[in-house]
């Protein structure tokens, strides 16, 4: 039954990674149907059962997604460009497309991205690509690592993740007029509560990027703080880096008891790595989760 589950969900990752290499191709549904190996008939089906969208759905979400990210990082096409991109034959359509689903249109979106809708606009592909999928994880997953102490700055989230991206967006203003780009210091996450406590405003995560830079006293956004070193269980998640529950909760509730390793007196964190591909603006992100072993 596990073997047959999970060459199931190899097949429909194998559409959504051909889907996210191919945004700017015809993604008609024999094609993709084909790459899973099902007819089309039943493809259409079994991907709406199995995702929560319809295939159509998905590559307008994906599309868009990665528009907005064109949007926000400073992408030098135009608006017109990058809704050809997207998919829309006229940049009329894709605005009233972007500010329906985002509530800003694409300009205001570029000057000053409000993250909160986008994370509530997103959050139905996100839970396509993670909750109704579930990955699973194994053992070889997980390696034992000596890892060195880092000094970071820290923004500390402190309430409900539905403002999360007001956060977000402070974070990297800060960090973009500190000339600390993600290609030369290193981005982290600590997650010191649980992603959907039964309080709302019990969320907290801090935002930190690796310098050894004084911070001043009286900066209003960041604060300086250490992520200590020493011996740390290690899992590298590639295809659900929006949601890294399922990978803590397994490194938390089955590979840890088995270890017969204890866990360290601090909050699991991640590290995020960002490859910056060229001629493109999308960034692939690999993160490495660490549980903080004694």
């Amino acid at each position: 039954m596990k073997a047959a589950l999970q060459h199931y969900h190899a097949r429909m990752q194998r559409v959504l990674d051909h889907i996210d290499s191919h945004l700017d191709d015809d993604l008609d549904l024999d094609m993709l149907s084909g790459i899973a190996a099902y007819s089309k008939y039943h493809f259409h089906r079994q991907f709406t059962a199995t995702f929560g969208l319809s295939v159509h759905r998905y590559i307008q979400l994906a599309r868009m997604k990665r528009a907005s990210y064109r949007l926000a990082d400073g992408d030098a096409r135009s608006v017109t460009d990058i809704a050809m991109d997207a998919g829309y034959d006229a940049p009329d359509a894709f605005a009233r497309a972007f500010r329906q689903r985002l509530g800003q249109s694409p300009s205001s979106f570029r000057k000053s991205p409000d993250w909160a809708p986008w994370l509530v606009a997103f959050g139905p592909f996100d839970n396509a690509r993670s909750k109704l999928m579930q990955i699973i994880y194994t053992n070889d997953d997980v390696m034992i690592r000596d890892v060195s102490p880092t000094p970071v700055a820290i923004l500390e989230h402190r309430g409900d993740r539905t403002t999360l991206g007001t956060t977000i967006e402070r974070f990297i203003a800060w960090r973009k007029a500190a000339g600390l780009s993600p290609e030369t210091n290193p981005t982290f996450n600590i997650f010191r509560s649980e992603r959907t406590p039964a309080v709302p405003a019990d969320y907290s995560m801090d935002l930190c990027v690796g310098t050894d830079r004084p911070i001043d006293k009286d900066d209003d956004v960041m604060k300086a703080g250490m992520i200590p070193g020493g011996r740390c269980a290690i899992m590298r998640v590639v295809h659900d880096t929006h949601n890294l529950e399922p990978a803590a909760l397994y490194l938390y509730r089955d590979w840890l008891p088995a270890s017969g390793e204890e866990a360290r007196d601090f909050p699991i964190y991640c590290q995020r790595h960002f490859s910056f591909l060229p001629n493109s603006a999308v960034h692939e992100v690999v993160v490495e989760l660490f549980l903080p072993l004694r």
